[in-house]
């Protein structure tokens, strides 16, 4: 990263609020409020965003959102998604105060319905990536179609502190292929997990050597003839999917984005900001801002410490 350029941090907050949720879920870990809501997904959110801030050093923060479950791509195809569970019950009332935690604590927030996540957080690559080093946080390895020379994507691994670091070059090297190939492959291979198909019969292997081969899967089909005959007749039956599943696993960039810079400035905690915090009962928050020395003046003891439920 160039220290004399802003370095951007954006944050998948779903994604870290599924983590948060599920690390401490299991354990039956939920930490009600006062008001009977658990915020054990609120709590670990808020913590993973101050470890990543602490840890990447950026000059600028945005936290980027999903608005429901339903987007543009539910539209073009009746199966995406369709698969995932609905979300457990003590989850659901915390969708809703992660976004107003986010904002309590000062963070610039962006979320637009109809779009995902991934769709906000490539349009802010797409917007500061010639100007700025930007840094991604999240558990979701479609973003790494995203991975360009000022962008890097930090995946979670373990805890909040332990990112598995990719650059371009760490990519390319190790699948064998460019970031933007990424969507092509996937087009072949689908994903389960969103629920479109891809080709059926063409794995993996086969997939990455017609991307490295052809270059796109636009140019695999204008190629036909040269193909196996196997090949040949599972994209020739597939063709419509393969084209849908290169529009679903392409992340959209070009949602209109606000480009002053200074939106994204990570701002100062003060006592106002524990007091919002307060608020929601989200007393671990408190007691990590207070050891952490990030509020000048807080209640409580300054060398109390808690236990990381994610170690």
């Amino acid at each position: 990263m160039n220290t004399e350029r802003p370095h951007i941090l954006l944050v998948d907050g779903m994604a870290l609020l599924f983590r948060s949720f599920f690390a401490t879920a299991v354990r039956k870990q939920f930490q009600y409020n006062e008001d009977g809501i658990p915020t054990n997904g609120v709590q670990g959110f808020v913590r993973h965003t101050l470890t990543a801030v602490n840890l990447f050093q950026p000059t600028h923060l945005a936290v980027c959102w999903d608005m429901g479950a339903v987007t543009f791509r539910n539209d073009l195809y009746e199966g995406y998604k369709a698969n995932r569970p609905a979300p457990a019950p003590e989850l659901v009332p915390q969708f809703d105060m992660a976004r107003q935690v986010s904002e309590d604590m000062g963070w610039k927030n962006y979320g637009v319905e109809g779009m995902e996540a991934d769709d906000l957080i490539g349009s802010l690559v797409k917007t500061w990536r010639e100007d700025a080093d930007i840094t991604i946080v999240s558990g979701d390895k479609d973003l790494l179609q995203l991975l360009a020379p000022s962008v890097q994507i930090a995946l979670t691994k373990k805890g909040h502190s332990i990112y598995d670091v990719y650059t371009d070059t760490r990519f390319i090297e190790e699948y064998g292929m460019t970031p933007t190939q990424f969507i092509d492959y996937k087009a072949f291979i689908g994903d389960t997990s969103d629920g479109y198909p891809g080709v059926k019969g063409i794995g993996p292997k086969t997939a990455l050597k017609l991307i490295q081969t052809y270059g796109t899967a636009e140019e695999v089909v204008n190629s036909l003839d040269k193909l196996t005959s196997s090949e040949r007749s599972k994209i020739q039956e597939n063709l419509p999917m393969l084209e849908l599943s290169k529009e679903l696993a392409t992340i959209h960039c070009e949602v209109e984005m606000e480009n002053m810079l200074h939106l994204l400035d990570i701002p100062q905690y003060n006592e106002q900001t524990t007091e919002r915090l307060q608020t929601n009962g989200l007393n671990s928050v408190i007691k990590h801002l207070a050891t952490s020395n990030l509020v000048t003046t807080i209640g409580g003891n300054r060398d109390e410490r808690i236990t990381d439920p994610f170690e």
